[in-house]
């Protein structure tokens, strides 16, 4: 090259804004050289930039490997006195951006997700970027006021691993203090994770969530950020008293989507959707003229409801009570007894099953009331044997263990005793069924032709009540 042409060079290359580079400077280059005391970046100035291999040291292994030639990288100047190049650094530079993006957040006030990654007495850590964010304990949501120091310290250590959302309140590059606060962010973060979720969320939607509170009239279940109320009708098939019979606070469950409503922001959820219904499959368990056990659960002006499995109940009409007039079904039977009654119809579809106390003769009374009676005495004598090993296990000197022996000779006695008992109830019961086995034969077979009768009869004009009243009760 010519003078002439090496002056045209120096002049446009002159021409060019090459604004001198300072210590503390952010600037892009492309990668044109990696070698063993470092990476030789171009800048396009006058001198390349040199990030030393002490600097690369300082990357993550999967950062530094993937370093290539024509990768455009940022770096920060770290030294301008070098007469060939300039002094540089790929880590210096991704710090000083994350400052610059903490510093981004202060002033836009936008809330982010950050991990729990530790904790100490003074509140919780969490990563951003390169730099380490402190949230203090006054700012965390899951710390309420007036616990103690080993209260405080298991709460933190329950929130490592957890995703909670935060807003930047302090940055300060002198001190590095990034300062976090999750109360701040809390309402704000909810407001929108409840909003997307109204979005993305459609009926018949199937989501897992964690139970957050209960209440007499249901539970509400947070789809993360977000709660959803599972009224207590929807807890299960069967009637329940309080949600606390079904699950606990903690618990994770799977829910369905009955109903999103967006303009109230309101979630409804059903746990008895997920499971089956007994109903669906009643009339492969039970059929007609069947003996079942019944529990009264309800008594209206018309009968009472007997349930005679977890979510099936059976209306056990007033006309089904006694084989006498019966003006108020509380004369003959009041709720939480259970009575051996019979079915004396069944409609699956319309979820309905009729029952009868008339049509269960007396000798399948004795029957059933001896073999109750028989479970009950040798479930006593098993609570007792129980009650006794457990005493001479906790007996510590060798002649209060030998007594003890005695003793559980003597309780095995007993056992014996009750189970000739039990045998002989269900022998007195066996041959008084056989001895009256044609009358009960011959009864069996009116009551169960009146039993169909009467309800057929009446059925049809206790059907709105059916319906309807035993719905109120419900609710």
């Amino acid at each position: 090259m010519s003078n002439e042409e090496t002056n045209f060079m120096e002049e446009l290359l002159d021409q060019h804004d090459y604004e001198e580079p300072q210590v503390g400077d952010i600037r892009k280059g492309i990668i044109v050289a990696i070698t063993p005391q470092g990476i030789i970046v171009d800048l396009g100035l006058k001198r390349d930039g040199l990030v030393p291999s002490s600097d690369l040291s300082k990357l993550e292994t999967e950062e530094r490997e993937a370093l290539q030639i024509n990768d455009e990288v940022s770096v920060y100047v770290t030294n301008t006195d070098a007469p060939d190049s300039l002094y540089v650094s790929i880590h210096l530079a991704q710090l000083n951006q994350d400052w610059i993006d903490a510093e981004a957040l202060l002033e836009s006030g936008d809330i982010i997700e950050g991990e729990v990654i530790g904790y100490n007495k003074g509140g919780a850590i969490i990563p951003f970027g390169r730099l380490r964010g402190f949230v203090p304990a006054s700012h965390l949501s899951e710390l309420s006021r007036g616990l103690n120091d080993r209260q405080r310290q298991q709460k933190l250590a329950k929130l490592r691993g957890q995703q909670i959302p935060v807003k930047v309140i302090e940055v300060d590059r002198r001190r590095r203090r990034l300062v976090f606060s999750q109360r701040d962010a809390q309402k704000e973060w909810e407001d929108k994770r409840k909003q997307e979720l109204l979005q993305d969320l459609n009926e018949g939607d199937i989501v897992s969530g964690r139970v957050s509170g209960l209440r007499d009239f249901g539970i509400f279940v947070d789809l993360g950020g977000a709660d959803g109320l599972v009224h207590i009708s929807e807890l299960a098939w069967y009637r329940i008293d309080h949600p606390r019979e079904i699950v606990k606070v903690g618990d994770e469950i799977e829910v369905y989507v009955l109903n999103i409503n967006v303009e109230s922001q309101r979630i409804s959820l059903s746990r008895k959707r997920l499971l089956e219904n007994p109903w669906d499959s009643v009339d492969q368990r039970y059929q007609q003229n069947q003996l079942v056990e019944g529990k009264i659960t309800r008594i209206v002006d018309y009968g009472a409801f007997a349930e005679i499995e977890p979510g099936v109940e059976g209306l056990l009409h007033v006309s089904q009570l006694s084989r006498t007039q019966v003006d108020d079904p509380r004369e003959v039977v009041n709720e939480g007894e259970t009575h051996l009654l019979r079915i004396v119809s069944i409609d699956p579809d319309r979820q309905r099953i009729g029952l009868s106390l008339r049509a269960v003769n007396a000798h399948e009374q004795i029957e059933w009331m001896a073999l109750r009676e028989a479970e009950a005495e040798a479930k006593a004598a098993e609570e007792e044997a129980a009650e006794e090993e457990t005493a001479v296990t906790d007996e510590s000197s060798t002649e209060e263990a030998e007594a003890s022996v005695v003793e559980t000779t003597d309780t095995e006695a007993d056992d014996e005793d009750v189970e000739e008992t039990a045998v002989t109830a269900e022998a007195d019961a066996a041959e008084a069924e056989a001895s009256v086995k044609e009358t009960a034969e011959a009864d069996s077979d009116t009551d169960e032709t009146a039993g169909e009768e009467a309800v057929e009869d009446e059925e049809e004009e206790a059907e709105t009540d059916t319906e309807e009243e035993p719905e109120k009760e419900e609710n």
